[in-house]
């Protein structure tokens, strides 16, 4: 394990500093909505649908969980440092993919390319593993989050402003600036942590049955997936309800869209603060509820008849909040089953995090047709539903575990 105490600020002979963590998290949060405002615009630029703009957003969280299955063993075998600089390069190339891109079809494909960045998201918890233990990782990785949330809630709402100023494409000149920077940041200061090197790749993944084969890592992943699906299936949802079903332009449309970044980074705070004291369990039930409750209020309200937006917008803080006190803790605990996997595990959780909610964002997409935001509430709600369930049942493992020693 690298010593944190160790660590210096641009040397790259210590384990990165805790800012350099920070923003590559951020740059791959941006990646994922900062544009969102502006496809409705796009659609309107690329003569096409607006289903399959929405796509850009599915496609490009398919790509990321299937690339989080090999960034894990990747960087375990060759380290976290070159496998996070290549994953910089590759970003900047695809940026500029999509900013030149003539077609809706190249566009989405230099999109599925730009999901690479994801490798500093995932990397950056195994990297706190690599240097704490499971309960002062879930509090860093909290405040690594609640960093990160300040990106995705004043993110949107920059988009929204450039697109009107400038054009679509200006968000992704945006995003190409943070990615030669953080990038460039990740060379001057990340030092090497994975310090165990698998044999082989086979070997590698050989041990991925040691992993499927923990309930453990079940539950914590699981309860990660549902209730970041809430929040995935709002990605894909939440810019059609915003423009057609409440009138919003895009400027507007991105001050509300920031909405659940606001709870999230108050979550955040509370995981950082309070989850060695409380233990990640008891964070996981609290984060779980909150999301849920919040989501069924927001439903009930809907039924009711009072389908506003900013009634709308303003319970999906309960969204953020709930995913900020989760996602630290469930995190820390798919991470902590099996530490000498800290990689693996970081991408095989993410990847059944990432692939569960590019289904729910393209189920949103594809069911959002009237005018109405129903579907999208009925189908965070259920999400958020199911993540008490997989709660309810990493509790009980846990009592089991503690009772019989199994893992």
């Amino acid at each position: 394990m690298a010593n944190a105490s160790a660590v210096r600020f641009l040397d790259r002979t210590t384990p990165p500093h805790l800012v350099t963590l920070v923003l590559l998290t951020a740059v791959s949060a941006a990646a994922l909505n900062v544009f969102l405002p502006s496809l409705p615009s796009m659609t309107v630029y690329f003569d096409t649908d607006y289903r399959l703009m929405q796509l850009s957003v599915a496609l490009y969280l398919a790509v990321n969980a299937a690339l989080q299955l090999v960034i894990g063993p990747i960087s375990d075998r060759f380290g976290r440092r070159p496998v996070v600089l290549w994953a910089g390069v590759l970003f900047l190339l695809a940026t500029l993919g999509c900013i030149w891109a003539p077609t809706a079809e190249v566009f989405l494909l230099c999109r599925m390319a730009q999901a690479v960045i994801v490798t500093g998201m995932v990397l950056g918890r195994a990297i706190i593993r690599d240097m704490v233990g499971e309960a002062e990782s879930a509090s860093r990785i909290g405040y690594v989050t609640m960093g990160m949330a300040v990106v995705p809630m004043i993110g949107p709402a920059i988009g929204g402003v450039l697109d009107q100023a400038f054009g679509w494409q200006a968000n992704f000149w945006l995003l190409f600036a943070m990615g030669a920077g953080v990038t460039w940041l990740a060379w001057a200061d990340q030092g090497e942590t994975a310090t165990a090197r698998p044999a082989s790749f086979a070997r590698q993944f050989a041990e991925y049955p040691e992993l499927f084969a923990s309930p453990r890592f079940w539950g914590y992943a699981l309860t990660a997936a549902f209730s970041s699906g809430a929040f995935f299936a709002y990605l894909g949802g939440a810019p059609y309800v915003g423009s057609e079903v409440y009138g919003l332009d895009p400027a507007m449309l991105g001050l509300f869209f920031g909405a659940p970044a606001l709870g999230y980074m108050l979550g955040n705070y509370v995981s950082g603060r309070f989850s060695v004291r409380f233990g990640i369990d008891r964070m996981l039930v609290w984060g779980a509820w909150l999301c849920a409750a919040g989501l069924g209020v927001s439903l009930l309200i809907a039924l009711a008849g009072l389908k506003t937006a900013p009634l709308f917008f303003a319970f999906m803080t309960f969204v953020g909040l709930g995913n900020g006190m989760v996602l630290p803790n469930a995190i820390a605990g798919t991470l902590s089953v099996r530490p000498h996997l800290a990689g693996t595990a970081s991408g095989l959780g993410g990847a059944i995090m990432i692939g569960g909610g590019a289904a729910l964002s393209a189920l949103a997409g594809a069911l959002l047709t009237g005018q109405s935001a129903l579907p999208l509430q009925w189908i965070m709600f259920l999400s958020a539903l199911a993540s008490v369930a997989c709660v309810r049942f990493v509790i009980w493992r846990a009592r089991r575990v503690a009772r019989h020693g199994e893992v």
